[in-house]
């Protein structure tokens, strides 16, 4: 951070608690820093190599010696040191660093106070200092391992003040759950942050006086989850959030409780970046029908001006295809929404073949922005179906963790449900169906063909088929130690009964599994098990092995991969659901 005047900036580093000599920090260069997640033990190994001149070995002692986006990571990391990371300033012309903090436990979030005078960040002291947390909430985060805290519910970071000139370190906080993304009221008189008690529960914006008190909850009956937020001049705060497959932009009155939406619409809007005088904000906006541009508008929504014309040379050539929401009932009488994307070339009295599409995380969520995937699919000639099922995100957390021990349960009839909505429409050929999907959609396009053979193609990405396995290979256990209430050894039925591979005896319906070679999140064991088991059980199959990809190909993968993807999809279903109608799952 930097100070108002511009004349001092505030950043954390990774020090020694007991001196103040520099050392090994989690930065940009450091090959550590996107693991932030993991647990750092001690370090320390028995064996050495014989010749180290000749060993080009991996020697591993440790649990981070691999990450989906960096590989498999290089140098020995018991011989670097970890320290917690502390709060420093320096002037911006120069001069020596000084140290404000000194503590055993790291900090985050620090941010200045208007006049300069003080630093609030967020800490929990519990911690040891080799355990980095980050990411809690998100369903796919490497979450830390800490022996004292194998009992607790969540972390429990609390906000902290130092004065910026030195000082003692002053807590004004004790809530239960993790305080985060720390911002001060324009006039210093406030500390507002997010949190929940549980990660089940949504988060809320709240309000802390620095003097100290009891935290104010400001969004009052409002049931969904801010993202990013900022403080206005005159005392209200703006916050984007996800409603539903839509997001946009609020703002909240924090006297009164009272969200007015701003900018919104049908569409996605994200990256939110306000001018110094917070009267002006640019972001990007994305429409089913329109790839993302920049757009900026004043503070109250008036005067949305687009200001990029990145894509209007491809608008201009291709009719993409629009998408009819729509909200169907399932289990519990829970409300999902969805979405009917119509093929191209769309007849009025023709039937069309149907792929739905099956997102990941699986705390991630379809909606209102443009997707390349469901072009390609439409471009095709046939229906796209896309909804989201309970454990998405969008639509508060109690929706987002409800499939929490429960995968391929109430989810999957969530599924069947918006496909049995679809087929029944005259123009839909329900004796046509493909299923896709990729990670957490993987794994349920596996799951799907053990279930039922309605579908007469699939194709499985970046899949899941043994979670024995994949937890034994993945770089983000922490993913079902959570779900699954455990690790494989605590739970084994769990992990057993959630497995595809436990049932693919029952699977008829012909897949293409695709895979990336350097994927670490969902390693290629798991595909070539299925790809196995497929072939001797003689389902049609195929195995595309992508290189030098990672679990991110379809999202930022090398661009000639990435479409060749694009056109193995397509070839696929056209094959299984348009040129041979009468073969697959039977």
């Amino acid at each position: 951070s930097v100070t108002r005047d511009r004349r001092t900036i505030i950043w954390t580093d990774t020090t020694a608690a007991d001196s103040l000599r520099d050392t090994t920090n989690l930065s940009a260069q450091d090959p550590f820093s996107s693991m932030g997640g993991m647990a750092r033990p001690p370090y320390g190994s028995i064996t050495r190599p014989l010749d180290a001149a000749r060993f080009d070995g991996r020697h591993v002692v440790d649990l981070g010696y691999k990450s989906n986006d960096r590989g498999f990571i290089p140098g020995r990391r018991d011989q670097r040191r970890w320290r917690a990371s502390q709060i420093w300033m320096r002037d911006t012309n120069g001069g020596a660093k000084r140290a404000l903090t000194r503590t055993t436990y790291s900090h985050r979030d620090a941010v200045i106070s208007p006049d300069g005078k003080w630093i609030a960040f967020t800490a929990d002291p519990r911690l040891r200092s080799d355990s980095a947390v980050t990411a809690e909430r998100d369903s796919i985060a490497l979450l830390p391992y800490d022996a004292k805290r194998d009992n607790e519910r969540r972390n429990d970071a609390d906000i902290f003040l130092v004065p910026t000139s030195g000082g003692e370190v002053r807590k004004i906080t004790s809530m239960t759950g993790t305080e985060n993304t720390l911002s001060w009221s324009p006039d210093g008189r406030r500390i507002s942050f997010l949190s929940s008690p549980d990660r089940t529960i949504s988060q809320r914006i709240y309000s802390v006086d620095p003097n100290g008190g009891n935290p104010t909850e400001l969004m009052g009956e409002w049931t969904y989850e801010p993202d990013a937020y900022t403080w206005m001049p005159g005392g209200d705060i703006m916050l984007n959030a996800a409603i539903g497959g839509r997001t946009a932009l609020y703002r909240l009155n924090p006297a009164t409780r009272q969200m007015r939406e701003v900018i919104g619409g049908r569409r996605r809007i994200s990256g939110f970046t306000w001018d110094a005088d917070r009267t002006r904000v640019a972001y990007v906006s994305t429409s089913l029908t329109r790839p993302g541009e920049i757009f900026v508008a004043n503070a109250d929504g008036s005067g949305e001006r687009q200001l990029t014309r990145f894509n209007d040379a491809i608008n201009s050539e291709i009719a993409w295809s629009d998408a009819e929401r729509f909200t169907y009932r399932s289990v519990g009488d829970l409300e999902i929404e969805g979405w009917l994307m119509k093929p191209y070339g769309y007849t009025p009295g023709a039937k069309y073949p149907l792929v739905l599409y099956i997102h990941g995380g699986p705390h991630s969520a379809y909606g209102e922005g443009w997707f390349d995937e469901f072009q390609n699919i439409a471009a095709s000639g046939m229906w796209v179906l896309f909804t989201n099922p309970r454990g998405s995100s969008g639509y508060g957390a109690p929706f987002t963790y409800s499939t929490r021990g429960k995968w391929g349960g109430d989810d999957y009839q969530d599924l069947m449900r918006a496909v049995d909505v679809a087929a029944r429409r005259p123009d839909v050929d329900s004796t046509r169906m493909g299923v896709t999907g990729g990670s957490y959609g993987g794994f349920m396009t596996a799951w799907v063909t053990t279930k039922t053979n309605r579908f007469k193609a699939a194709q499985a990405d970046r899949m899941i088929s043994n979670w024995n396995s994949w937890y034994g290979s993945s770089d983000a256990q922490g993913l079902t130690e959570w779900e699954f209430y455990g690790k494989p050894w605590d739970n084994a039925a769990m992990y057993d009964t959630l497995s595809p591979i436990r049932f693919v005896s029952r699977v008829k319906t012909p897949t293409l599994i695709v895979q990336s070679e350097e994927d670490f999140r969902t390693p290629m064991g798991d595909a070539e098990q299925w790809f196995l088991a497929l072939r001797k059980r003689g389902v049609p199959v195929e195995f595309v092995r992508y290189p030098r990809s990672t679990h991110e190909l379809s999202r930022s993968g090398e661009p000639w991969l990435l479409v060749d993807r694009l056109g193995r999809l397509r070839q696929w279903f056209t094959y299984w659901l348009k040129e041979t109608p009468a073969r697959g799952g039977g």
